[in-house]
């Protein structure tokens, strides 16, 4: 099957993120329907505030509901540059709070020392995914793709056989983890 790209145009950043939350609501009411249960993959940043948000209170089953993120920062999850912090802060609230999370951020002191309890967790989850919401940053990457890094062809090898990956970006502060591009890509619907 042939991937299809749709554009959407919006008035504002909450049209989009009210909009984008009944979408991936839809989505994942979709999937508990077919296979009993659903698997939402987001990135991190400061443009899901608004989504995270709106979808905390969408109606339905969400303790059928398996989040993970497209990437971390690797400090601790509570720290404010966490993406499962962020998320556990705007999304995992409210209805959206029965949610399970599958966090990438484990006790390794580095994300390479991470990596292999990373995979093991995300080798947990039903694929493909359900969803997958990336984002962009100012920079251009997506996901933990930084232009530069040199670990950059490795996440975006599909025949590498590996489900995530430790990344150093050039200019940003932290370690990240990743999944890789062919995991991304294993997905029901990429937004």
């Amino acid at each position: 099957m042939k991937p299809t790209l749709n554009f959407h145009s919006f008035a504002d950043a909450d049209e989009l993120a009210e909009h984008l939350a009944a979408r991936v609501a839809d989505l994942l009411r979709q999937a508990i329907k077919a296979r009993g249960r659903a698997t939402l993959v987001v990135s991190g940043g400061s443009t899901p505030k608004p989504l995270f948000r709106a979808l905390a209170h969408q109606a339905l089953d969400w303790g059928r509901v398996t989040v993970t993120l497209a990437d971390e920062r690797w400090v601790d999850t509570t720290a404010p540059d966490s993406n499962e912090g962020l998320l556990r802060r705007y999304l995992l609230r409210d209805q959206a709070g029965a949610a399970k999370v599958v966090g990438l951020k484990n006790k390794a002191a580095t994300a390479k020392e991470g990596e292999k309890e990373c995979a093991q967790r995300l080798a947990g989850l039903p694929r493909p995914f359900d969803v997958v919401i990336l984002g962009m940053g100012g920079d251009g990457h997506t996901a933990s793709f930084f232009p530069g890094a040199r670990r950059l062809p490795e996440a975006l090898d599909m025949k590498s056989g590996r489900d995530c990956l430790a990344i150093s970006p050039p200019e940003a502060p932290h370690e990240r983890m990743t999944l890789t591009l062919p995991v991304l890509l294993d997905s029901r619907q990429i937004i």
